[in-house]
């Protein structure tokens, strides 16, 4: 940039600067860091005089330790090594730093938004943190104080103007620079200290807290929050702290549509994307931290709302968690990032949940370890403790802790069903494997994309079925999205006419005009259903799943097209080389190690191929190549989480072997349909048994009207309702969706949803003997019981396409 003061070298002199002769020599206890007051002074005379406290110097001590890290001994392995890494790597960038116009560091032109903050960043975690070989050192403190100061002046400058992305601007950089501000404070310096403050007051201003709409919401609004009171510490002002713990305030209640917490567990950013897996674990991150360092001072967060944050870590999060990864269908144009990257954001949401429960309820707490022991302990494909020592020491020191706790019992997965209409997914698991469902409606997208990220995820939200069997934890990890054909992404229906790379809107507005999307579920089964039209395609159908206790039974129907292009059902396209066995004359397909498929075999294709990809890789100027050394903190390399793709480099080739199943509906179809059902984890023997037992499952319906199915041994009915009308026993008044469970005790239950969200009245019949409603429902406006049931439901059309249960005793 230009226009900008030039910078000096003065204090450049003292990078060669050694620490104090006792100071590594003392055990961690006794570190002349540990437990001092940092006062805040900017005169430059060392770490500040140990007398001088206040609720700013203990918000200073608070920041160190929830977020460079605490809880461990220094001296002990893995600890130890990690430490002198870190300050191996702080060496390096120190003696490696020459100021000059255009950058900090040679190779890392400015404006280097991510790497040369992070650096930085890392100096001062070396300073503050023991055990380093640099702690508490005055030269490497001065120079982090000059390189804050010299990047400030060249690209971070009050009055210069912000181009590209504002995340930059507003989080990312800020974040970084106060960041590193404060844990070497007082070496800025006043003068200094007071520029920096100067440019965020530029950048991100008070005023970016008013209103709670744009960028200022959901994670970018705790992000914003964090930005200012770290501004509000470095300058100690207390009314600032105040203020920017005030707007946390309008993240926390439900909303009904849009950016935040949903009443059904849904987690939405950008206004249409499900985003539990990356914004959704950066806001919670973000909470638990503030929550922490903000415990016991002035400016503790006290709002009541805050519990839906806390009630939010096992109705939004943990659903999605499996095993240790967090499920692709909730992290937006983020899949594609790295391999791995699902287990890395389950280690993210797994750390925020363990901080969180610092300061939650004793019941909560002790839930939630149960619940993050049992993940770490089944992460078996990228072992949680392993990786947690690599990226963030704290979260390390809770874990270890935890699962050195033989007090604390590991929770297994919750078996059963939880739909989210909100966000159009559902999650599902059965006894040995877990489910996920990706749909698209008027409210959600069918795939977002932007800043050159995930420009083919199109058909993700055109009924994506993810699923995982014991032993298939890398299943989507394993560079799944760099190699896997996107046009045949499993259980979709899809034209086979190849969209644009990043074919609709940015940002997740690639809505179709449909509303039916949702279902029913009692908790335990549901109807899912999906009225799909196709990204920018002519496609349109109508798509059920019954998810059951070992089976998805999958139903489609009113399939029609006129792209002038084949059109597909992808029933699965497993990354896998192992073996598939077909039996076309006795109806089923079976996948080593993987599960089976009952279908009619005659119209089956099947596909073994070898796809390869050549992934990008971060170029030398992006902050995962420059990085700075290991990460030992809650939260480290959430800066990338809304930063521009950085310029990437072809990496080395990479070759993944598939199994596609599909079925094909012929060129432009009118109004085709299909029958399969899926047995996640099943064996060959289990496979054929259910394909030579037609009668395990009667479909009802197949249509565009209504689709149903009735499975005898299990006592379910359901039926999804396209349109009002009978199927089997059940009778809608208008479309719904409608479950029914018969449970063996001479009991039942009936649930209902209007995934439509439009229903003044609903009523359903069920042509079967019931003697009495047990359990009424405070929407149900009338009951007539005897050879039939009839219930009569008022106004659904508010409840959000939520499900409504009723108990009835059969006679």
């Amino acid at each position: 940039m230009t226009g900008m003061i030039g910078y000096s070298r003065r204090s450049l002199l003292r990078l060669g600067g050694t620490v104090a002769a006792g100071a590594l020599a003392l055990p961690p206890a006794e570190h002349p860091l540990a437990g001092s007051p940092w006062t805040g002074r900017r005169d430059g005379a060392g770490l500040g005089d140990p007398r001088e406290d206040g609720p700013f110097a203990a918000l200073r001590r608070a920041w160190r330790d929830v977020t460079a890290g605490s809880g461990f001994d220094a001296a002990a392995e893995p600890y130890r090594s990690r430490l002198a890494e870190l300050g191996t790597a702080a060496a390096r960038h120190r003696d490696a730093m020459r100021p000059g116009p255009s950058s900090l560091w040679p190779g890392l032109p400015f404006p280097s938004f991510t790497a040369t903050p992070a650096r930085l960043r890392a100096m001062a975690r070396a300073y503050a943190l023991p055990g380093t070989g640099l702690t508490g050192d005055a030269g490497l403190a001065a120079a982090v104080a000059d390189g804050v100061d010299h990047y400030r002046r060249r690209v971070y400058a009050a009055g210069a103007e912000a181009t590209g992305n504002w995340w930059h601007w507003r989080i990312g950089v800020p974040r970084a620079l106060l960041d590193a501000a404060l844990l070497t404070d007082p070496h800025l310096g006043e003068r200094r200290a007071g520029a920096l403050l100067a440019a965020v007051d530029h950048f991100a201003p008070e005023r970016v807290l008013d209103d709670y709409d744009g960028t200022s919401t959901g994670a970018n609004r705790v992000d914003l929050c964090t930005v200012r009171l770290l501004r509000a510490v470095l300058a100690a002002d207390p009314d600032g702290a105040a203020r920017a713990v005030a707007a946390l305030s309008p993240v926390f209640p439900y909303v009904t549509d849009g950016d935040g917490f949903h009443r059904d567990g849904s987690f939405v950013q950008h206004t249409w994307v499900p985003y539990q897996g990356t914004y959704g674990a950066s806001l919670l991150s973000g909470l638990a931290t503030l929550f922490a360092v903000l415990r016991g001072s002035p400016w503790e967060v006290t709002d009541p709302n805050r519990q839906i944050v806390l009630d939010a870590v096992e109705r939004s999060f943990a659903p999605f968690v499996h095993d240790g990864l967090c499920m692709d269908l909730v992290s937006g144009r983020a899949v594609g990032r790295g391999p791995y990257g699902d287990h890395a954001r389950g280690r993210a949401i797994a750390a925020a949940v363990l901080l969180l429960g610092e300061t939650a309820s004793a019941a909560e707490r002790a839930r939630w370890r149960s619940m993050v022991k049992g993940w770490a302990l089944r992460d078996t494909v990228r072992p949680m403790p392993r990786a947690a020592e690599r990226e963030d020491l704290g979260f390390h020191a809770r874990l270890a802790a935890l699962l050195d706790d033989d007090g604390v019992l590991a929770a297994a997965e919750p078996a059963g069903h939880r739909l989210f209409p909100e966000s159009a997914r559902a999650v599902h698991r059965g006894r040995g494997w877990c489910a996920g469902l990706s749909m698209a409606s008027d409210r959600i997208g069918h795939y977002e994309h932007g800043n050159g990220e995930n420009l083919r995820g199109w058909h993700t939200g055109s009924g994506m079925l993810y699923w995982w069997a014991e032993g298939h934890g890398d299943q989507y990890s394993d560079f799944f999205w760099d190699t896997v054909d996107p046009r045949r992404l499993p259980g979709t229906t899809v034209s086979t006419r190849r969209p644009a790379d990043g074919a609709g809107e940015a940002w997740g507005d690639t809505r179709p005009p449909v509303r039916w999307v949702g279902g029913a579920t009692d908790g335990r089964y549901a109807a899912v259903g999906q009225h799909l039209t196709g990204l920018e395609s002519t496609l349109e159908a109508f798509k059920s799943w019954f998810f059951l206790d070992d089976a998805v039974v999958c139903l489609g129907a009113g399939i029609s097209c006129a792209d002038g292009v084949p059109v597909e059902t992808v029933v699965d396209n497993r990354r896998t080389g192992a073996r598939l066995t077909v039996d076309r004359t006795a109806g089923w397909a079976h996948l080593e190690g993987h599960g089976g498929y009952v279908l009619p075999c005659a119209r089956l294709r099947t596909l073994r191929e070898e796809r390869t990809a050549a992934p990008e890789r971060p170029s030398a100027g992006s902050a995962a190549a420059a990085g700075g050394g290991p990460a030992v903190a809650a939260g480290e390399g959430r800066s990338a989480r809304n930063a521009t793709r950085p310029a990437a480099v072809a990496g080395d080739a990479v070759t993944r072997s598939y199994v596609t199943l599909w079925l094909d509906h012929g060129v432009d179809p009118a109004s085709a349909g299909y029958f399969y059902l899926l047995m996640p984890g099943a064996g060959p023997a289990a496979t054929r048994a259910r394909a030579a037992d037609p009668g395990w499952v009667r479909v009802l319906a197949g249509s565009r009207h209504q689709q149903g199915v009735h499975v005898p041994s299990l006592g379910v009915t359901a039926v999804n309702f396209w349109n009002g009308g009978a199927a089997g026993p059940l009778t809608a008044s208008a479309p719904c969706a409608v479950l029914v469970r018969e449970r063996g005790d001479g009991t039942a239950t009936l649930t209902v949803a209007d995934p439509r969200r439009d229903l003044e009245e609903l009523t359903v019949t069920w042509e079967r003997p019931v003697s009495a409603v047990r359990r009424g429902h405070p929407l149900l406006t009338t009951a007539a019981t005897g050879r039939r049931l009839t219930l009569t439901w008022g106004r659904l059309a508010d409840r959000g396409g939520a499900s409504h249960t009723v108990t009835v005793r059969l006679g």
